[in-house]
């Protein structure tokens, strides 16, 4: 399974209608998890093929993240600890964004040049993971 997060408005019925368009193009969700951040709902879903859900989704509105980023949830100031971390065991950031923040933390979306060993070192962090101290 691969991960497609969406970013979205939060909006009563938002999960419903992204399962409905899903399911409309037999797309089957194996797992999710929803977080709201500044007013976005930021949104992980579990699939068989991410590059068929994303187009599905973004042809209907929705904004996704790619599939090949990490998506993880840090506090605020705990971005640092993160890129020490990579540094640390050799892993180079190429590419960033911000998804979305509150006063609570950010979401963050990373491409690195090794996503395997990134993932399973930030499983901690990854959006529906249980909260970390960073």
């Amino acid at each position: 399974m691969k991960q497609v997060t969406i970013i979205s408005a939060d909006r009563v019925g938002l999960l419903a209608d992204i399962s409905y368009i899903l399911g409309k193009s037999s797309i089957n969700i194996d797992g999710l998890s929803v977080d709201v951040i500044g007013g976005k709902a930021l949104i992980a879903l579990e699939v068989r093929d991410p590059d068929k859900a994303k187009g599905v989704l973004e042809s209907n509105g929705y904004s996704t993240a790619s599939p090949n980023a990490i998506v993880i949830k840090v506090s605020n100031g705990g971005l640092d600890a993160i890129k020490e971390m990579l540094d640390g065991e050799k892993i180079t950031v190429t590419d960033l964004s911000e998804l979305s923040s509150d006063e609570n933390g950010r979401v963050i979306a990373l491409h690195v040049d090794k996503p395997r060993k990134a993932s399973k070192m930030l499983g901690q962090f990854m959006l529906g993971a249980p909260a970390s101290p960073y």
